[in-house]
């Protein structure tokens, strides 16, 4: 757990670093190739010591009962995280884009009715449904720092987006909402709902050739 623990604040840690407060530096004195490759590498080998050492983990007794009731709310939350996610790669001004100002000076559809950061809000899901149903020490500790790390991320981004774009990204801010369904929610397309309930449904399929329970719809099938 010691180790586990160490592991998830490198990986933390490190990305947030290299995001945020290194990233110039570093783009500037190696150039953007260089650091993305170093980027790439710190990140990769951090995740790689995180699944080793979450996999070395003796079994755990889990800190309370997850019954029908929690199993699915917390398939729903999944469904949901599946919906953001798939629609976040669609018209998103809070990726990497050379055209992000012009993204961002759109009307809000889709998901970005919801929140202006459906990728990181699902990850955040992710930790969420994962520690109602799972609450072992290490899935919890695992949990906390993906979830984490989202949301701080998050927060980054639109520090790092205002500072960019200026009046652009604030006033797509003061159109959109942080929190989920703080400012209402429209439909959120036909390709993040077909398609995250078709990833839903497959990666819940799937969850025990990982390891994992039997997971989402497929409990009561």
């Amino acid at each position: 757990m010691t180790t586990l623990f160490l592991a998830c604040v490198v990986f933390v840690g490190s990305h947030l670093l290299l995001s945020h407060p290194l990233r110039a530096k570093l783009v500037k004195a190696v150039g953007e190739l260089p650091f993305m490759g170093v980027y790439s590498l710190v990140a990769l080998v951090s995740f790689v010591w995180i699944v080793v050492t979450f996999r070395a983990v003796q079994p755990q007794a889990p800190l309370w009962v997850a019954g029908d009731a929690l199993w699915a709310l917390a398939s729903l939350i999944m469904l949901l995280a599946a919906v953001l996610l798939m629609g976040s790669f669609i018209r998103n001004p809070a990726l990497p884009a050379p055209n992000a100002a012009a993204l961002a000076a759109l009307e809000p559809k889709g998901v970005f009715t919801i929140t202006r950061h459906p990728m990181m809000w699902s990850f955040m899901l992710w930790a969420m449904a994962h520690s109602l149903v799972s609450p072992r020490p290490a899935v919890l500790v695992l949990s906390a720092a993906m979830g984490g790390l989202a949301l701080i991320g998050s927060l980054g981004q639109d520090a790092k987006k205002a500072a960019l774009m200026g009046a652009a990204w604030r006033d797509y801010m003061a159109r959109t909402s942080f929190i989920p369904f703080a400012k209402g929610a429209k439909f959120p397309g036909t390709h993040a709902l077909g398609g995250g309930f078709v990833v839903w449904l497959a990666v819940s399929w799937a969850h025990p050739l990982f390891g994992g329970p039997i997971a989402g719809i497929w409990r009561w099938l």
